[in-house]
Order: C-alpha cells, then structure tokens, then sequence
C-alpha cells in the first residue's frame, strides 16, 4: 500500500509557523534581557574615605599616579531597586573600554581611584564598575556618560566640607554617628546612609557615604531605602 505523498502546501505551512515562531522566542528572548537590564528605580551614588580603607588588616596600595588626596573619592554610581536588591553584570556585549573615557582619565584617577593591592593604574577598578553596575544603566547613560555623570555628582555633593564645617575632621578623632548624619544633611541638604568599617583594633570608622539619585541620573533625591547600618554610635575619623 503507497502512503500518501506530504502536501507541500502543509510542509510549507510547518516550517513558516515554526520559523515565525522561533523568531517570536528569541525576540521575545532579548526583550526580557533588555527590561530586565534596564528596569531599576534609582542609583545609589557612594563615595570612601581613604583612610578608613586604608586602615584595616589588609592595608592598600596607593594607584602609580601616587597618594590620592585627602577627600572621599567615588566608589561607584550603583542602579537599585526600591527593596534594596539591584541588577548586575547587565550587558556582557559591552565591556569596559578604557579608550571611550580617554578625556576623563585625569579626573578619575583623581576622584576615583583604586586602593587595592598590587598598585595599579585604576583599570580594574573602573572596569568592574562599568561591568557589574554602569552595563544596568544603559537606558540612561552610555559608558562614558556613565563616569562622567558619577564624577559631577561630586562636585554636587562635597561630603568632607560639610563634614569640616561641623567640626569633624579626619585626625584620628572619635564622633557621635547622629552628629555625623546631621553634618552632612546641614551641609548638602540630604540625608544619607553611612556604612563603617573597623581597624585592626576592632574600631568601627567612618567609611562609605551613600546619597541617592532619581533614574535619569539628573538629580539628588531622598532615598527610598538606606543599606543596613554597621556602625556603632561612635565613629573613628582615621587620617589620611
């Protein structure tokens, strides 16, 4: 007995549908990664201090430029989402290139230096920045968008002169956590978050200022929600 010959007309139907429907799952596909990518609802903007960095058990290497100055310096613009979690490592296709920041190389190793071991020339750091958090905020800002909107939101937000206005100054001093908070909501208009860290004799320092930014990266904003608190009531001001 002959089996019937298949109808072209239905093959040709199958493999239409089926290839319309493997180009459905794929865009489909990308358009979760690019939401899931691009969807957050503000950035924490957080800067150190040397001196707490630098004193702890693992101690820090200074950059090849040499000594960073005596001022908080940039940790990262970070993208959040209002329950405390974040995306990350949002765009493996787009990795850091040091030659799109070219212009901004000199305030950057400035502002926002490595202090890990061995000495460096800042790539690392900068690359794991872009990496892990800028590549999240690619709806709003290119690569180097990304760092030039971080290093002008210093600019914006001068915690040391607000923190020497008030009296505290990085000398190795001990300082009420309250008095530090009020300092800088007196001196940039703005209440922060504070983490600490503690030296080899179990003190807990002043370590991490965050401050947060509305989506677009344009303006400072009160923060949805602070990070958890380490941090005792006193807080060692190290020098640097």
């Amino acid at each position: 007995m002959r089996l019937p010959k298949p109808s072209t007309t239905n093959m040709g139907f199958f493999f239409t549908s089926r290839f319309v429907l493997i180009n459905i799952i794929v865009i489909f596909q990308c358009f979760s990664l690019l939401s899931f990518a691009q969807d957050f609802d503000f950035f924490y903007f957080v800067q150190s201090w040397p001196g707490s960095y630098c004193d702890t058990g693992r101690s820090c290497c200074y950059p090849k430029t040499g000594k960073p100055s005596g001022d908080f310096k940039i940790h990262g613009l970070w993208p959040n989402y209002n329950d405390g979690t974040y995306p990350s490592n949002c765009d493996s296709s787009n990795p850091f290139d040091r030659t799109q920041i070219s212009d901004l190389v000199s305030s950057m190793e400035k502002n926002w230096p490595s202090l890990a071991c061995p000495s460096s020339d800042n790539t690392k750091f900068w690359s794991h920045e872009w990496n892990k958090h800028g590549t999240c905020s690619e709806s709003v800002l290119d690569q180097h968008s990304y760092f030039e909107t971080t290093l002008n939101l210093k600019q914006q937000a001068n915690i040391l002169q607000a923190l020497q206005t008030a009296g505290i100054n990085p000398d190795g001093s001990y300082y009420s956590l309250d008095k530090i908070k009020s300092a800088i909501e007196e001196g940039i208009k703005l209440s922060p978050g504070i983490s600490c860290n503690v030296d080899e004799s179990g003190n807990s320092q002043l370590y991490e200022i965050y401050l947060c930014v509305d989506s677009s990266a344009s303006n400072f904003i009160d923060c949805p929600i602070f990070p958890n608190s380490n941090c005792a009531s006193s807080l060692e001001f190290p020098k640097f």
